[in-house]
């Protein structure tokens, strides 16, 4: 097995060289259980004679992904109880979560729908599925974006995503149409003019959100890939997952933002990770991320600062979770700066 193809089974990346023979069994326990891919593009950033390469941790499955705490849940943010129809997660008034393939390019290690995704899981939405979604939304004024994630929705071929794309163009109260993906990154050859026709119709925004955890992700390829959609009129900001092991640094994540805002693509948000099963190797504990976040403050452009939020499990939505500079004392304020010096706001006479 070369590192042309795409990897898929403990035997392929074994046979790459990215994994000792020696766990092969245990690795394929793992396998049996959550699904496996790593791109060629992804192959060749990991580094076989790093133990700690950050690029493997994400990808290369390991034997502590059996492991579940009790607090871990299948459905770590509730998308089940915020689906009206097959496909589709309402959770917040004006926008909408439209799951049409549950397939991805790749399989992060730490994916909070890795119960939902990959040839096991929820699979693609049917014709008529899609147009019950399209019916629910039409129904709906208050949508002004829909969302398409998955799953990785720029794996569907440009003729699925045009017929999806027309559909929201029958739709006038939908405004903003967002892509979660991380096929830049992980194909960047896939990015051509082809599919980023697919991704726009007349009257709609269109957005690329572009996960990617660590700096060597964005590759010249990858930055080009960008670039492609970019200039044609496709606005493009980030996410980043916070993982222990991989980017819990202060210098290595703002070297990651200062390279999204290089690339032109807008630093958006740090999740924290959720409490998807098998995955408590890679959470760090909020204080940790607050300190994290506090140190890019003031020491990094305004353009290069994320947003960390939380997932709230079981549903209740996204929440601001960096730690607060200002809190109110003796009917004024008192302000942290960023080098951890205390104002009075407004200031004594």
């Amino acid at each position: 097995m070369t590192r042309s193809t795409t990897l898929k089974s403990a035997e392929d990346i074994a046979g790459a060289g990215l994994l000792d023979p020696a766990r092969l069994e245990e690795i394929e326990k793992v396998t049996q259980q959550y699904v496996l891919a790593i791109t060629p593009d992804v192959a060749k950033l990991i580094d076989p004679a790093d133990p700690e390469d950050p690029i493997a941790r994400q990808f290369v499955p390991s034997a502590r992904e059996l492991e579940t705490t009790l607090e871990e849940r299948a459905d770590p943010i509730g998308d089940h109880a915020h689906t009206p129809v097959r496909g589709l997660v309402h959770r917040y008034p004006d926008r909408v979560l439209l799951k049409a393939v549950h397939v991805c390019p790749v399989y992060c290690r730490f994916c909070f729908r890795r119960e939902m995704v990959g040839p096991q899981g929820d699979g693609m939405m049917t014709a008529e599925e899609l147009e019950a979604a399209l019916v629910y939304i039409r129904s709906r004024g208050e949508i002004w974006e829909v969302i398409l994630t998955g799953g990785d929705p720029l794996v569907l071929s440009p003729r699925r995503l045009r017929e999806i794309m027309h559909g929201l163009a029958t739709i006038p109260h939908v405004k903003i149409v967002r892509f979660h993906t991380r096929v830049p990154v992980v194909d960047p050859r896939a990015v051509n003019d082809d599919l980023i026709d697919a991704l726009t119709a007349s009257g709609k925004t269109t957005y690329v959100a572009l996960h990617a955890n660590h700096p060597r992700e964005l590759t010249e390829a990858a930055r080009s890939a960008c670039a492609r959609m970019i200039d044609r009129g496709i606005a493009m900001v980030s996410q980043t997952v916070l993982l222990k092991g991989v980017n819990d640094d202060p210098a290595l994540l703002a070297d990651l933002m200062r390279a999204f805002v290089e690339t032109r693509v807008k630093p958006y948000y740090l999740h924290h990770p959720d409490l998807a099963p098998g995955t408590s190797h890679f959470r760090l504990d909020i204080a940790e991320g607050q300190r994290i976040l506090a140190a890019l403050r003031g020491r990094l452009s305004g353009l290069c600062q994320p947003t960390y939020v939380l997932d709230i499990p079981g549903g209740h939505g996204k929440a601001p979770i960096g730690k607060c500079a200002i809190r109110a004392e003796d009917g004024a304020y008192r302000v942290t700066d960023f080098s951890g010096g205390e104002h009075v706001y407004p200031p004594n006479p």
